[in-house]
Formats: C-alpha cells, sequence, structure tokens
C-alpha cells in the first residue's frame, strides 16, 4: 500500500507528459501553418472514418465482405454489372447519412482562408465538398461514389435516379442519352488512374511548401508518391494518422492521433 501514492504520482507525471507533447506537436504545426503560403492536403479514410464510414480495407470493412469486382469484370459481364449496384445500394446508407467532421471543417477553413490551394484525396464519399472546400480545389484520385457517370458519352447520372431504375427488378441502370454503361463515378480495380486528376496533384504537389497528409497508410501508389514528391522538391512534410507510417521517417512532424481532434485545436473549428 505504501507504493501506492508513488505508482499514482508517476501515472499522473506520464499521462502530463504525453499531454504536453501533444500540445507541443499541436503548436508546431500551428506555426508551420503561420509560416506556409502554399499548403496542399493530401487525405485518406481515416479522416473520413470520423464520419462513420468504414475503411474498405480495415478488419470490419467493406473489402471484408465482398470481394473487390474488377473493372474488366464489370465491362465484360452483366451480371458483375448488376452485384456492383446492389453493392452500391446496400452500403450506400452509412455513406449518405455521414456528415464532415472537425478535420474536413478544418481544411475547409484553410482554404478560405487562403492557406490551403489544393486537397488531393484517396476518399470518394464528397465530404470535403460538403464541408465547404469548392469542387475545384478538390483532386479526387479515386473519383467519387455520391454520382455516376456514363463510360461512353461522360453523362453524369444522380444515385437516386440509378436506385429507381434497379430497385424494382434489378434493371441495369444504362444511360439516358446513349444508352452506355452507367457507372459509378469511382476508380475501380483495373480501371486506369484518372490521367487529368493525377497531373492536377502532380502540380499541385510541386507547388506546395507545406504537405499534410491525414488519414492515409500511404500504402497505395501512385498516390502515396505524392508526399515523397513534395518532401523532395523542399515543402516540409507533416504526416497526421492513428498508425505509424513507412513515410514517417521522411516527414518533419508526425502526430499519431485523431485528425478532427487535431485539425479542430490548430484551426479553431468545433
Amino acid at each position: 500500500l505504501g507504493t501506492a501514492p508513488a505508482v499514482w504520482l508517476y501515472c499522473t507525471q506520464l499521462a502530463h507528459s504525453a499531454g504536453a507533447a501533444m500540445t507541443t506537436d499541436r503548436d508546431e504545426l500551428k506555426q508551420l501553418l503561420v509560416d506556409a503560403n502554399n499548403v496542399v492536403a493530401f487525405t485518406g479514410a481515416g479522416i473520413s472514418t470520423e464520419s462513420g464510414i468504414p475503411d474498405f480495407r480495415s478488419p470490419g470493412g467493406i473489402w471484408t465482405k465482398y470481394q473487390p469486382i474488377d473493372f474488366r469484370d464489370f465491362m465484360g459481364s452483366e451480371e458483375m454489372r448488376r452485384e456492383s449496384w446492389r453493392r452500391k445500394f446496400a452500403t450506400d446508407e452509412t455513406m449518405r447519412q455521414a456528415t464532415a467532421n472537425a478535420g474536413h471543417r478544418a481544411l475547409a477553413r484553410l482554404h478560405e482562408d487562403g492557406k490551403l490551394k489544393a486537397l488531393i484525396t484517396q476518399n470518394i464519399d464528397g465530404l470535403h465538398q460538403a464541408s465547404g472546400v469548392p469542387d475545384e480545389a478538390v483532386i479526387e484520385l479515386h473519383g467519387n461514389t455520391t454520382y455516376a457517370t456514363c463510360l461512353d458519352c461522360g453523362e453524369r447520372h444522380e444515385i437516386a435516379w440509378a436506385k429507381q431504375v434497379f430497385s424494382d427488378d434489378e434493371t441495369i441502370p444504362s444511360c439516358v442519352v446513349c444508352d452506355g454503361i452507367v457507372k459509378t463515378a469511382t476508380i475501380s480495380f483495373g480501371q486506369s488512374m484518372p490521367e487529368d486528376e493525377m497531373l492536377r496533384a502532380q502540380d499541385a504537389t510541386l507547388a506546395a511548401d507545406l504537405f499534410i497528409v491525414l488519414g492515409s497508410s500511404l500504402v497505395v501508389y501512385p498516390a502515396a508518391g505524392f508526399p515523397i514528391m513534395a518532401k523532395q522538391n523542399g515543402a516540409k512534410l507533416v504526416i497526421i494518422n492513428r498508425e505509424p507510417t513507412d513515410q514517417d521517417s521522411l516527414a518533419d512532424l508526425v502526430i499519431n492521433a485523431e485528425i478532427g481532434a487535431t485539425m479542430g485545436y490548430v484551426v479553431g473549428v468545433n
């Protein structure tokens, strides 16, 4: 019993030390933002899991329930296209109910203040736009699941329309303009990365003086090459992620913490 106060004191000091380190990291990020003129953010699934959207790759994520459908199978098989729409509508409610969190809102504030020049994202949920970042500032490397497009003529189709077409007898939606194949506006396995978006991301990365990674494990290439490109071009590199990444050793600052709490504190949003 005599050692209990000492143990309590040690634990209290340890907790205080961890809290002080977190505050120091956040304050360092604040200063980096003050000093920067051209901030580029790079976001992954970790920022959206804080809004309740499951990570595709993590245990319990969509890919543990469904084997991804390859783009070639989607194009070559009517049944695979039908299965793709089944999965879309089975998981759509979670996506539609999700709202932007403090991490999204902090980035929107940085853009509004003129600091954030571009936002490169691996996410497909449209939450950056919902938080107030304009379309022209968001570079979606993996597309967007909140609408669909015709793969032949490029016509945009709304998900509500596709669901109505599909709901009665699983009729596969086809383009109202050219009768072409309609697909959610996402990039599937086996599908080429969007060339224009990749070029935009490269240009933005090379213009950055501060490059902030938020919620990406940095394992999916070529997208994960952009932080390396930024660092090699002289930008400061910050990585905010709950778990370590393979690029932590390159970073000027690494914060292993919740994105919403971190960015909310740094930028001053709830």
